[in-house]
């Protein structure tokens, strides 16, 4: 259960930084090198880099090498990850705010 946690953490780790998210959404259009996906923004390499490491880190890319070129690729069932987590909790607090409108409801019919 630690282990999940901890993919799950640092999925969304690599999700919170608009950078990062921004290179997902190219991602999913087709797989790319570090320069394609360098050039829309205005920072160092290195820094961009770093970005890259992070997201290959979580597991939502990964990345081949072919000479002097990096190609980076999106790992879809890493996003799943997020995507299952977050449904569970919409279904947890659906139930919960379901309940209260119950009793709420309940309520209301005993001071009648």
């Amino acid at each position: 259960m630690q282990a999940a946690a901890e993919t799950v953490d640092g999925v969304f780790r690599a999700l919170s930084d608009p950078t990062r998210r921004h290179v997902l959404e190219r991602l999913s259009r087709s797989p790319a090198s570090v320069s394609e996906l360098a050039a829309p923004f205005d920072m160092a390499l290195p820094s961009f880099v770093a970005h890259l490491r992070v997201l290959e880190g979580s597991g939502l890319v990964r990345s081949k090498k072919t000479g002097r070129v990096r190609t980076y690729q999106l790992v879809p069932r890493r996003l799943k990850l997020a995507e299952d987590w977050l449904g569970r909790q919409r279904a947890l607090w659906e139930r919960r705010l379901d309940q209260l409108d119950d009793y709420l409801l309940a309520l209301k019919e005993t001071e009648k």
